[in-house]
């Protein structure tokens, strides 16, 4: 019988995180970052997180078969492969991050949103109001609810039903294109409202023009 690996025609090439630039600047500078922040970026980027070193700390072993691996082997050819264990990780870790990000794609895609038109929307704050999340991050979680009252009250408006629900998924976003501090909400929402029969209830499109 012909190897599974052979029929597919994929081959598992280990990754080799030690020789990624981003792996050799954190590894190189990442402690002497931590240790000057306090003092020379604290005021003006905010306080250190704890989990940021929990973080850093999983990546730096990320991949690494010195940490630990997985002993596995083909049934059909018995070959055998170590494989490394990975972080699973949320956002520093490139390489986990894009795995959990497609995974979650994939299931809001198949299992969360119903068969119906969507659009984005970005919920964005003021600048001179941005300060105050910078060193009160429990008001990220407020944004996010404040963004689903809004749309909530504007489609039951639009829709002239006060029982109707829309459908929305928000995620919290504290950077900008230029890597700066800009937090808002980034969001898929449905194209119309779900009524309490399940029935759903498409709206026309919203106006987006600036106005004064």
């Amino acid at each position: 019988m012909e190897c599974a690996r052979e029929e597919v025609g994929r081959v598992y090439r280990r990754r080799r995180p030690h020789t990624s630039p981003f792996y050799q600047l954190v590894e190189r500078f990442y402690g002497q970052f931590e240790a000057v922040h306090q003092e020379r970026y604290q005021a003006r980027y905010g306080f250190w997180p704890p989990a940021m070193a929990v973080a850093v700390e999983k990546f730096l072993e990320c991949g690494d078969l010195q940490q630990g691996f997985a002993r596995v082997r083909c049934p059909d050819c018995a070959e055998e492969l170590l494989v490394a264990f990975s972080c699973r990780g949320r956002c520093f870790c490139p390489s986990c991050h894009q795995k959990r990000a497609l995974q979650t794609a994939q299931w809001v895609s198949q299992e969360v949103c119903a068969p119906v038109a969507h659009r984005q929307f970005v919920f964005t704050l003021p600048k001179r109001l941005r300060i105050y999340f910078r060193f009160d991050r429990r008001l990220l979680g407020q944004l996010c609810r404040a963004a689903w009252e809004v749309m909530w009250t504007v489609f039951q408006a639009v829709s002239g039903r006060p029982d109707a629900v829309p459908g929305m998924i928000g995620a919290i976003q504290t950077f900008g294109d230029l890597i700066h501090w800009h937090p808002h909400i980034s969001r898929a929402r449905d194209e119309g409202v779900f009524l309490p029969d399940g029935s759903f209830m498409a709206l026309p499109k919203l106006a987006t023009e600036p106005f004064l």
